[in-house]
């Protein structure tokens, strides 16, 4: 039987409904985070964005007691990156994405820093400064460069990270001040179980982000070759055709949402996984878009949904939500955006010591650019407009 064509709208609905954002879901942050495999926390303030956006009700205190108490953890995980994962799943996770982690560990960046020290040799030196537990990252490049003199400490230290499973402090993927924590203690984690397969991680991607395509997976978890694991999967899974003709891959029982079921406006943070989820991102975003939005170095900017798709860019800045749209907007989607951002200033102040956040004047016009769309009236603290994705170096040093 031929492949069924399912149109981009019908592969916008279905990313909108696995990543919960046609509506807040009652579930916890725990089961969100395994639903989205990892949560994406280079800066760690994002990753609590992330999931207010997603889950009704959520306050920055449940994120925090996974952490805690270690039911949450944050490592270099997908595309050598920081990411917010459930400590079982990171434990089976890591060994399977090791490869990736490496690659990037082998990078001229590392590469020529360790010329005539073996890898081996660094990471004998890097295990014995952390046989006794837990460290600063600061630290383990301290006693690292002490051991290897005329090299870059921190760039040994990044090397181990990234070769070596280490778990962050939980002080380091708490909610605070905008932008990375100054100080950031690292522990050795262990594997735990069985490792996680490749078909296991591809079900556990379609299950977030799918319908989807091999260069999709392979784009979202670093991972290469994956044509002919898919290709032993393929009894097991249902096959569809893009509105090109591209072949994609979903799980059998997974049903596709009506092409017209609304899609509320939508604040997502920086690097969110539904824009960071597939090599071809047009579900979501144009390529038009996609350069303002993601332009270059690394870098992926706060975004607004309308109809299910990127209509701008946003930033928090001295208490107030600044948007720039990309089109023009119209009144009802106008309120809707007004009310979102009412909503995060809500959320943003409910731990920055801001005290209480009065409502947002309805009606105020928002179709230039820069424009404030709610404001707190006192500083919630700041995002920056734009991050980095990637970090070849681990970011927080």
């Amino acid at each position: 039987m031929a492949a069924e064509r399912i149109s981009e709208r019908v592969l916008n609905r279905a990313l909108l409904e696995r990543q919960f954002l046609l509506a807040r879901t009652g579930r916890g942050p725990l089961e969100v985070i395994r639903r989205l495999v990892a949560v994406q926390a280079q800066e760690p303030n994002w990753a609590f964005v992330g999931l207010w956006t997603r889950i009704d009700g959520f306050r920055q205190a449940a994120l925090t007691a996974l952490l805690e108490d270690g039911q949450v953890v944050r490592s270099g995980l997908l595309r050598s990156t920081q990411h917010l994962a459930a400590s079982a799943d990171f434990r089976r996770l890591r060994p399977l994405l090791q490869p990736v982690l490496d690659r990037t560990a082998s990078t001229p960046h590392f590469a020529r820093n360790r010329a005539g020290l073996g890898t081996e040799e660094l990471l004998a030196s890097g295990r014995e400064v952390l046989a006794g537990g837990t460290v600063t990252r600061k630290e383990l490049a301290r006693r690292l460069a002490e051991r290897h003199p005329g090299r870059d400490g921190k760039l040994l230290a990044g090397e181990v990270e990234l070769r070596v499973p280490l778990v962050h402090g939980p002080a380091t993927g708490g909610w605070g001040a905008w932008g990375n924590r100054s100080a950031v203690s690292v522990t050795p984690a262990e594997p735990q179980g069985r490792p996680m397969t490749v078909e296991e991680l591809i079900r556990r991607y379609l299950a977030g982000f799918g319908p989807a395509g091999v260069r999709d997976v392979q784009a979202w978890c670093g991972l290469t070759r994956l044509s002919e694991v898919v290709d032993r999967m393929r009894g097991e899974l249902r096959g569809y055709l893009d509105a090109e003709g591209k072949e994609l891959f979903d799980l059998a029982d997974a049903e596709l949402p009506d092409a017209d079921c609304p899609a509320p406006v939508r604040l997502l943070p920086a690097f969110d996984n539904a824009l960071l989820g597939h090599a071809d991102r047009t579900r979501i975003i144009s390529d038009q878009d996609r350069s303002a939005v993601m332009p270059g170095q690394a870098r992926v900017r706060p975004t607004f949904l309308v109809d299910g798709r990127v209509h701008g860019t946003w930033a928090l800045r001295d208490g107030t939500v600044e948007v720039n749209p990309f089109r023009p907007l119209g009144a009802d989607d106008q309120a809707s955006l007004e009310a979102e951002a009412d909503r995060l200033l809500s959320f943003t102040g409910d731990s920055g010591g801001t005290g209480p956040v009065p409502p947002h004047v309805p009606g105020q016009p928002i179709g230039d650019r820069g424009q404030v769309v709610g404001s707190s009236g006192s500083p919630a603290g700041t995002s920056p407009a734009t991050t980095a994705d990637a970090s070849v170096s681990p970011p927080g040093w």
